[in-house]
């Protein structure tokens, strides 16, 4: 679409929110703000740029009578170039779920009780990240292991109100799926030698019950005993809920609730998420477009990040991002990380556009 129809879009959107009618049909009235915040900052960078235009040329007609607006020029044609550059990049088609909530899965991997450790770690890590973002996360469900670690856990993060473009919780963590290794001295190792072990990370939109409709002949429920660390009982009741996807065979469980009905539905919850991540990639893949597949297998030999605590390094294979304050990463301090990751697909799309 070009500029002057966003343009016009936006005009056309502004005059409907401002009236009261509108805002009958609350569906109706986020939809158009969502799409309002979307254009707002192409539309300010357009502005921004014809009156920089304009100043250059009233700049560039009075040059001649006194120098100062010469040198005026030369910083109105610097501007012009930043708000081209900008404009360029907000009008590259953005990812349909930047500002869709998620599902976030850590699973152990190879390294047994070290590596139940290390999702731990990951867990905190991420949770402190949505604290400094002042998002808000909630443990859907989780096995512990023995020694306070966490074979796997699912949680779901998500933004408070309506987030700025870009600045959605997809936005932010869509490329954190993968392999996650951890180098460093396990505490169950006597002797101080360094082992290697891994974590899975999976991420997964959230997905809304209107976008994935489950047919109850689709799935099988099933239900079983919740149990804890060790196999040690957590309840009395048959409160655990397993349920299969038939036509997929995914497989989706919850236990961390007291109730089965509430279990029933943090676990379609992950189902939902589970299938409308599915059929992206199926969709993807008969589009033949290319798109960073997630590693579903802990496999050490296809990590994606590396976390090397005795040199408190912290490495990101994928675009040979290298840094030396894992201490702070590990702690929540994910900001650089992202933002290599961010920069490195913003500048790939970049150039399919120019393709």
């Amino acid at each position: 679409m070009k500029l002057d129809e966003l343009v016009g879009e936006y005009a056309d959107i502004e005059e409907r929110l401002a009236d009261p009618s509108v805002h009958a049909d609350q569906s109706a009235a986020r939809r158009l703000g969502k799409r309002y915040a979307e254009l707002t900052p192409i539309v300010q960078a357009y502005r921004e740029l014809e009156q920089v235009g304009n100043d250059y040329e009233t700049a560039m007609e009075l040059a001649s009578e006194d120098p100062a607006f010469a040198e005026e020029a030369k910083e109105l044609t610097r501007r012009r170039g930043e708000l081209e550059e900008r404009l360029r990049r907000l009008l590259v088609p953005r990812d349909p779920n930047d500002d869709k909530d998620v599902i976030l899965e850590i699973k152990a991997g190879e390294g047994g009780e070290e590596s139940a450790l290390f999702a731990g770690d990951l867990l905190r890590m991420y949770l402190r990240y949505a604290e400094r973002r002042q998002w808000r996360t909630e443990i859907i469900d989780a096995t512990h292991s023995d020694l306070g670690g966490y074979k796997d856990v699912t949680v779901a993060v998500k933004a408070r109100g309506n987030p700025a473009p870009g600045e959605g919780v997809w936005a932010q963590l869509k490329f954190e799926g993968g392999v996650h290794r951890v180098q460093r001295v396990p505490v169950t190792e006597s002797q101080g030698r360094i082992h290697t072990s891994a974590a899975g990370v999976l991420v997964m939109p959230e997905a809304e019950a209107v976008e994935i409709e489950v047919n109850d002949n689709d799935i099988r429920v099933d239900v079983f005993r919740s149990s804890g660390p060790g196999g040690q009982s957590v309840n009395t009741t048959d409160s655990a809920v397993r349920i299969t996807h038939l036509p997929t065979g995914i497989v989706v469980s919850c236990q961390n609730e007291k109730s089965q009905l509430q279990n029933k539905e943090q676990a379609m919850r992950v189902l939902r998420a589970r299938l409308l991540a599915d059929a992206q990639e199926r969709a993807d893949a008969e589009a033949q477009a290319e798109r960073k597949s997630q590693v579903r297998t802990v496999d050490r030999s296809e990590r994606v990040r590396t976390y090397n605590f005795p040199e408190n390094r912290i490495s990101d294979h994928r675009v040979g991002f290298k840094a030396y304050n894992l201490d702070q990463v590990i702690d929540g301090a994910l900001d650089d990380v992202l933002r290599a990751l961010l920069d490195a697909d913003m500048a790939e799309r970049l150039s399919q556009a120019q393709a």
